[in-house]
């Protein structure tokens, strides 16, 4: 099968990076194109981008020349790791261009017509593309996921609200630097401390979550009904997004339950065999200290969401702890999941 070309904008960013690494020997996509600032522009990849990954830069990206960030000459699957600032204004003119805008971005996540996809949870909000006035005059539409503090929590969450329902949620989260880019957070401000806050972090996850575990009806999606409240903290952790949760469930569960509803869970994809899909996107951990960032985050590739600690919580009814890779399955890992999504279902041909 001849591999699909693929674009990335941003790409010398953390997360552009993180798609390069990720999309090395992808048995279905290839990178024929790369675009990042003004002042990259022409320049060789290796000589523009401060290459941050643990596995050297692959060979047939090194020299490849930075494109302007413009719809001339791109390929028709565009990878975008953008700013949300610029995203707003970027992304929408490639999708106007024709391209599939496969986006990490924050920009339009929220629109009503732009599908907000983790494959696992909700692919049937996919439906969604068919209303993009992009997709009508050009062919061109937008995908997003989801940020990378909600993609853990709204997989951990699915197979409960399926199995009990959900009343309330209160999660915390402790993000590592790596959510925050390259150069990201000053060592002065982060070694040896918590930062509390987060810009518009709490706000994302309490709408995202709701329109990912939402229904599709009429044309437009419906949030899941339960209240959720939220803290986020910014922790000198590399890489790994820990949360602690706590649920309100509809009906009783059991430990067990609960327990088993993780484990049996594979999403409603797994029959598509999706390239970078994990065999198992949930994994419960029954050791009392774990999971932890440095010893569990590459599980499933980066892709497999770790859970632990599973006890009664005296406020709502249970907690417990959970652990996603920020950039893998928070960001390019979804993405690119989201890709192949797109394509199995007929979207990039």
């Amino acid at each position: 099968m001849a591999k699909i070309p693929v674009g990335i904008l941003g790409a010398t960013g953390m997360v552009g990076q993180r798609f390069i690494q990720l999309l090395e020997n992808h048995p279905w996509f290839e990178v024929a194109w790369l675009a990042a600032s003004e002042r990259s522009f022409g320049k060789s990849y290796q000589e523009a981008a401060r290459w941050k990954m643990k596995t050297p830069i692959p060979a047939g990206i090194a020299n490849m020349q930075l494109s302007a960030a413009e719809p001339k000459g791109a390929p028709k699957v565009i990878f975008a790791a953008l700013d949300a600032d610029i995203a707003r204004e970027m992304e929408p003119v490639f999708a106007e261009a024709g391209c599939a805008v496969i986006s990490n971005s924050s920009a339009f996540r929220m629109h009503p017509h732009v599908p907000l996809v983790i494959p696992e949870i909700n692919p049937g909000h996919l439906q969604l593309i068919r209303s993009q006035s992009w997709r009508r005059h050009s062919g061109g539409f937008m995908v997003t996921n989801s940020n990378c503090s909600v993609m853990g929590l709204a997989l951990a969450l699915a197979p409960l609200q399926k199995a009990f329902g959900i009343e309330s949620v209160f999660a915390v989260t402790m993000q590592a630097i790596s959510g925050a880019g390259y150069p990201g957070v000053a060592s002065l401000d982060i070694l040896g401390n918590v930062v509390p806050y987060i810009k518009n972090e709490e706000e994302k996850m309490e709408e995202e979550a709701g329109k990912l575990l939402g229904k599709l009806k009429g044309g437009e999606v419906v949030p899941a009904s339960f209240a959720i409240s939220t803290h986020c903290n910014r922790v000198a952790v590399e890489d790994g997004h820990t949360e602690s949760i706590s649920i309100k469930l509809t009906k009783r569960a059991t430990a067990e339950k609960i327990i088993a509803a993780w484990r049996e869970f594979r999403g409603l994809v797994a029959d598509l065999e999706l390239p970078f899909s994990p065999a198992q996107p949930i994994f419960y951990d029954e050791r009392p200290d774990r999971p932890q960032p440095r010893l569990d985050i590459e599980r499933g590739h980066g892709m497999t969401v770790s859970c632990g600690r599973l006890r009664p919580c005296s406020l709502l009814d249970w907690k417990f702890t959970m652990l996603s890779h920020n950039t893998i399955r928070g960001a390019a890992g979804a993405a690119l999941l989201n890709a192949e999504l797109l394509k199995a279902k007929g979207f990039l041909e």
